[in-house]
């Protein structure tokens, strides 16, 4: 299933809707003003909070989260020593670890597990400006929590360029 993520630049608190490749809205990502620290929320179309995205305060490397529940799902950051190319790695609550590698400033990048493939996430094929597709290719993947963390690579990438 294909999502199409639209920024909309300069948007009070951020909020802005990710649709899926029919054009129905999938997700609501609301940016939360006014905190400490920068704070989503994913939604979906009901309004249920299906994921939270705090930026991490304090840390050596910028890092953000995604909860559920209150519980830490991921922990999404740079990894160390990757000098020839831009990986990122998602770590799981489980201690599993998802690796994202590409060209992430570019937005053409794979989020994958053990060497497979779970999520595109590309902007080229798309005329729109600051917009993106996040291709989950796994039926049995959880695409709330790969558009969360596409969402975080997204942020880390943009502070870093």
């Amino acid at each position: 299933m294909k999502y199409v993520v639209r920024e909309k630049l300069l948007a009070i608190g951020e909020d802005y809707w990710i649709e899926d490749e029919g054009g129905r809205r999938a997700f609501y990502v609301d940016g939360k003003v006014l905190r400490v620290r920068e704070t989503l929320e994913l939604r979906d179309p009901g309004g249920e909070v299906l994921a939270v995205i705090h930026r991490k305060l304090l840390t050596l490397r910028d890092a953000m989260t995604v909860e559920r529940g209150g519980d830490v799902l991921v922990t999404v950051r740079r990894r160390r020593l990757a000098f020839l190319h831009e990986v990122y790695r998602a770590e799981l609550a489980t201690g599993e670890e998802l690796e994202i590698r590409g060209d992430l400033i570019g937005k053409e990048y794979d989020i994958e597990y053990e060497g497979e493939r779970l999520a595109r996430v590309s902007r080229r094929l798309l005329s729109l400006r600051d917009a993106y597709t996040v291709d989950v290719e796994r039926p049995d993947a959880d695409a709330a929590m790969l558009v969360a963390i596409a969402v975080c690579v997204d942020r880390l990438a943009a502070k870093e360029e």
